[in-house]
């Protein structure tokens, strides 16, 4: 009994592991001219779990690129400072407007899972967040054509409303999920044009939204045979 136990236990971990995603979080406004602070997260927020950055998780995971778009479409790569549990970047807003931070990470080792059902796959980690600098709201602006990716379209502090793209094409038709604290969830399918919509039940929490697609097509990396490729976008509302 007490094996079972144990590998039980072990197998929660390593899918868990799995399941693991990164996300932004950056202020929701911000005055011209004035420094603000962006932090890069992986874990599972919704379980209150937030990897370490020196562990073996968020090392694997650690070759990400950061970065920050004006209104006008200005594109400028952020440097990074390692924290105890995540990395953190200073960001100074030129422009009244929605800027649009993104973090792109594609260079992660094959992970084999065949073991657990799940088979011999590359992953490729996206996330999103918006800062809004005076009075200005507008969209997010997309930038993972070679995967999964969202576009915030809402002006409603009470809701979320999402355009989901995989490859510069709305994904239609597809799951969503929706978490705060506490291990509270909601599913959602995007519409026709890959939109979803969604009214926050509770004003003031952190919301995160996750999207997740295979691409079943095998290919080799770092000298590693895959089978797939599993795309992950997360979306921070604070």
């Amino acid at each position: 009994m007490k094996r079972s136990i144990l590998l039980l236990a072990f197998l929660l971990v390593c899918l868990s592991a799995k399941a693991h995603y990164m996300w932004l979080e950056v202020p929701t406004s911000a005055r011209v001219n004035t420094q603000q602070t962006v932090k890069v997260f992986m874990g599972e927020y919704t379980y209150g779990v937030i990897e370490e950055v020196a562990g073996e998780t968020f090392q694997s995971a650690k070759k990400f690129t950061l970065w920050a778009v004006s209104p006008a479409g200005k594109k400028s790569r952020l440097s990074i400072e390692q924290k105890e549990n995540h990395f953190t970047a200073a960001f100074t807003p030129k422009e009244e407007g929605t800027y649009t931070f993104f973090l792109n990470n594609n260079e992660i080792d094959v992970i084999d899972y065949t073991q657990y059902d799940f088979g011999i796959f590359k992953t490729h980690y996206h996330a999103v967040a918006q800062m809004n600098v005076g009075d200005k709201v507008g969209a997010t602006t997309i930038h993972n054509p070679e995967g999964i990716t969202v576009k915030s379209l809402s002006t409603d502090a009470n809701k979320i409303k999402l355009q989901v793209f995989y490859k510069g094409e709305p994904l239609a038709n597809h799951e969503t999920k929706t978490y705060i604290s506490d291990q509270w969830a909601k599913e959602s399918w995007t519409n026709e044009e890959g939109i979803i919509e969604t009214t926050l039940p509770w004003p003031g929490e952190k919301y995160i939204v996750e999207v997740t697609k295979k691409e079943e097509v095998p290919g080799r990396y770092n000298g590693e045979d895959y089978e797939f490729i599993w795309h992950c976008v997360t979306y921070t509302k604070p």
